[in-house]
């Protein structure tokens, strides 16, 4: 389904004079599977809309092993926050999982525009309160969930994502077991173990969910260590805040 800028997040609110603003400031950019569009440290003069495809996030340890920090998913915009920065610097590399079409802002202009929209100014706001959330829940969930836990915490994701039990995983497993900052073969023997439990089907990079209640177990079996007692009992639901979270991008 194409992606619309009137149907992004960020966009939604602006009248069609900055709607035609915000086209004029911005370039289609194609990148190939495994096309460099930033390296970590180049000055951030844009940010990005994905179209189609997939970018992937990523820093290098000090090892000089990757650590991908996010993969962000087409309608969803990433670096957006940099602009505020006095010296704004991507923080980390950014690259085409698959190949890609993006558009490309100025953030310089669109800086202009926001001084002239103050309800985009909330959204932008709030878009990045929530990314914030999402960071710590994830360092919640890699402080307090075993690989096990993250890797069902995955596939609840992409069922959400896809509305059915059946679907691809439309990301190398490398790619995402770093995402979950495990080996690639602990993510392939945590996908075989809930495979032999009858959790899930595995074939490929097509997973069946044979068993959501046992899947949703599996994802929150430690994850309620640590939450207060009025989490649990006053309407705290992981699928809720799930959805909310889907799709940002940590830049």
């Amino acid at each position: 389904m194409p992606i619309e800028l009137r149907d992004t997040y960020l966009f939604s609110t602006l009248t069609d004079e900055q709607m035609q603003e915000v086209q004029d400031i911005s370039r289609k950019v194609q990148l190939n599977e495994g096309e460099v569009l930033f390296e970590c440290g180049d000055t951030a003069t844009r940010f990005f809309l994905v179209i189609s495809g997939q970018i992937k996030l990523a820093r290098l340890s000090l090892e000089g092993n990757e650590k991908v920090i996010g993969i962000v998913q087409p309608g969803n915009t990433f670096a957006e926050a940099l602009m505020f920065l006095e010296h704004p610097a991507y923080p980390v590399a950014a690259s085409a999982i698959k190949e890609s079409t993006l558009l490309a802002f100025d953030t310089q202009r669109f800086q202009q525009m926001l001084r002239g929209s103050v309800e985009t100014c909330f959204r932008m706001m709030g878009d990045m309160s929530q990314r914030l959330r999402s960071l710590i829940k994830e360092i919640d969930d890699l402080t307090l969930q075993s690989a096990t836990n993250r890797v069902a915490n995955l596939l609840l994701d992409h069922y959400l994502m896809a509305g059915s039990t059946a679907f691809a995983l439309e990301s190398p497993k490398g790619i995402l077991a770093s995402r979950l900052s495990v080996k690639p073969e602990t993510f392939s023997r945590i996908l075989h173990n809930l495979s032999d439990q009858g959790v899930i089907k595995v074939k490929g990079n097509q997973i069946t969910i044979l068993d959501l209640e046992k899947l949703h177990g599996t994802a929150h079996a430690e994850s309620l260590i640590g939450l207060k007692a009025r989490d649990i009992s006053g309407g705290y639901c992981p699928l809720h805040e799930r959805k909310k979270r889907l799709g940002g991008s940590p830049v």
